[in-house]
């Protein structure tokens, strides 16, 4: 099964970088098209698990996410790099 995360929500405080930010995630399932949400922590541990996860540009271009973990140990998701500079999932609108 793979996901299209569609949209992300950020908290307020101060973080180590912007990824650390996103409190969850939604997202589409391919085929079913069943939401649902995610929290970080959640996506995280579901990507390492080999769950396939991504973020689709308005031209059909996907960005797939990847974990990384903080120098402090938190743990996040990013998209991974791709020809654009920005991080896809950054710039997804607010669920």
């Amino acid at each position: 099964m793979s996901i299209k995360i569609v949209c992300i929500n950020k908290d307020n405080g101060n973080h180590e970088n912007p990824h650390t930010a996103i409190r969850r995630l939604g997202w589409v399932e391919d085929g079913t098209g069943n939401t649902g949400y995610m929290t970080r922590i959640e996506m995280y541990d579901w990507v390492k698990g080999g769950g396939v996860a991504y973020v689709q540009d308005a031209y059909g271009n996907k960005a797939y996410l990847m974990t990384a973990i903080t120098s402090r140990g938190t743990k996040y998701v990013k998209t991974i790099p791709d020809e654009t500079k920005r991080d896809n999932l950054l710039y997804l609108s607010e669920c």
